[in-house]
């Protein structure tokens, strides 16, 4: 790895991802806060979309930090890699996230439904902040498709 002495803009990308993040912990904050209300604390589909949020926030944060490594003139196609990777796979996860938010939804105590619409909102943020932090990527002309398939 290198100090690149050409620095690319990485303002517009980590705005982006930060947007992403700041969703991110909205999403985690409300569904988590759900298991310890009495008449939500079994709603259908939490858990199931934990398993999938615990990962998409993961990614979310590594991504962040791969693109302060960046803003910061370090340099490496890794680096590149990882970040590209955590964006696909935050985005991947977001799809179970959402899925199972409308199993939530539709399974809701009265009175919690326009809670979790709310919080579907907040995915919706999410989603499309990170989307358009993989556009801008695409834009700085890197390949955003996973390049090795790494699973972690």
């Amino acid at each position: 790895m290198y100090y690149y002495p050409y620095r690319q803009e990485w303002s517009s990308v980590l705005e982006q991802l930060n947007q992403s993040l700041y969703g991110e912990g909205m999403v985690c904050s409300m569904t988590t806060q759900l298991f310890y209300i009495p008449a939500t604390a079994g709603l259908e589909g939490n858990p199931e979309l934990h398993r999938h949020l615990i990962p998409a926030s993961y990614h979310r944060v590594t991504a962040v930090g791969s693109v302060y490594r960046l803003q910061n003139g370090e340099f490496d196609e890794s680096i590149i890699h990882t970040l590209t990777s955590c964006v696909n796979k935050g985005l991947q996860e977001d799809k179970e996230v959402t899925r199972w938010l409308h199993v939530m939804r539709d399974n809701a105590p009265e009175g919690f439904e326009s809670f979790i619409e709310n919080i579907i909102n907040w995915q919706r943020e999410t989603e499309q902040t990170l989307s358009a932090a993989k556009q801008l990527i695409e834009q700085m002309g890197y390949d955003t498709e996973d390049q090795n398939g790494v699973s972690y």
